[in-house]
């Protein structure tokens, strides 16, 4: 295949795309689609809702508009179908949290320069940053899990499996969808102590916390206790280098009964390196934000499974809408 050829719109359209990112995240901010809620408000009155100046709030409810995340009719503002759906706090499919962890993750990517001249992280790791970050992060995780959950976990087979270990489960999503999806499987999350009431609100909100208890660790430096025949790792290699992974693995690897499995969700790149597109944006985030973390490629996965002591491994076939996949092995 020949190279692309750009145009300069084509260019400029990727260099000013954070005009329409900053607008968004500032109504997000804001709760501008919660106070439209179903109503149709004029200007003023949204100002009067968010304490806002009128001219300041027109012109953003007018960007909005214009991206067609609102419906603008003579002086009134209302919100779309899509915009109160997954932008207003009160809609049980609100994505405003992962949203946010973005707006937080802006003041790094303007100096992602300096990341690669130096090679070191810009800002620090969302899960141990201040309160609101942390909070934006793990709901922002549960956002995305709840969306992408129900398209993985139909796919994978834990018939006569009965306990699952979700290593760095965050809220427990997965392994609230795991049990959903297993009438008789019971679960585990482990993550550090702060995740904690994040996970246990989240577990209590569907019901489930007679099958699925929360362990506390640090799955670097603590102990995994009790023994599974599965363990499920959602996204925590891109946050370690290949050394930590390998731990990682193996710690998981060692908490597994004879036969059971090890699941690997995450960014996967293709084995020279240069795409999915997200995956290799991701790991310049991860340059912003971690010390060695990165993505990684089918193959240095797979590498690190069977350095683990992993046979039958296998990718599993999955469509998400951040290019993730699917990795398994057995003990």
């Amino acid at each position: 295949m020949g190279a692309r050829e750009w145009n300069p719109g084509q260019l400029l359209e990727i260099s000013g795309f954070f005009w329409k990112t900053c607008a968004l995240h500032a109504a997000v901010k804001m709760d501008v689609f919660t106070a439209l809620g179903d109503g149709r408000l004029t200007a003023g009155e949204v100002a009067q809702k968010l304490d806002g100046a009128v001219n300041g709030v027109e012109r953003l409810l007018n960007a909005l508009a214009a991206m067609e995340l609102l419906e603008k009719t003579d002086d009134t503002y209302a919100n779309t179908p899509s915009g109160q759906m997954l932008l207003a706090k009160d809609s049980p499919k609100y994505i405003g949290h992962i949203i946010m962890h973005h707006h937080h993750l802006l003041e790094s990517w303007a100096v992602l320069d300096q990341a690669v001249k130096t090679g070191k992280p810009q800002r620090s790791r969302s899960s141990f940053s201040k309160a609101d970050w942390r909070e934006s992060f793990l709901m922002g995780m549960f956002n995305m899990a709840m969306g992408v959950a129900p398209l993985i976990v139909p796919t994978i087979d834990l018939s006569g499996r009965r306990h699952l270990l979700d290593l760095g489960g965050g809220p427990g999503t997965y392994a609230i969808h795991f049990c959903l999806n297993n009438e008789d499987l019971k679960a585990t999350v482990y993550d550090l102590p702060t995740t904690r009431p994040f996970a246990e609100k989240t577990i209590q909100r569907f019901k489930l916390a007679d099958r699925i208890d929360f362990m506390d660790g640090n799955y670097l430096e603590d102990p995994v206790e009790g023994r599974y025949d599965v363990a499920w790792l959602s996204h925590i290699l891109h946050g370690e280098g290949p050394e930590d992974c390998g731990r990682i693995i193996q710690k998981a690897v060692d908490a597994l009964a004879p036969g059971g499995m090890i699941i690997i969700h995450d960014f996967i790149l293709n084995n020279s390196m240069d795409g999915p597109l997200f995956p290799a944006l991701f790991s310049l985030n991860m340059l912003l934000g971690t010390d060695s973390g990165r993505s990684y490629s089918e193959k240095q996965i797979i590498d690190m499974l069977a350095a683990a002591g992993t046979k039958d491994i296998r990718r599993i076939a999955i469509n998400t809408p951040n290019d993730s996949g699917i990795i398994v092995g057995v003990v």
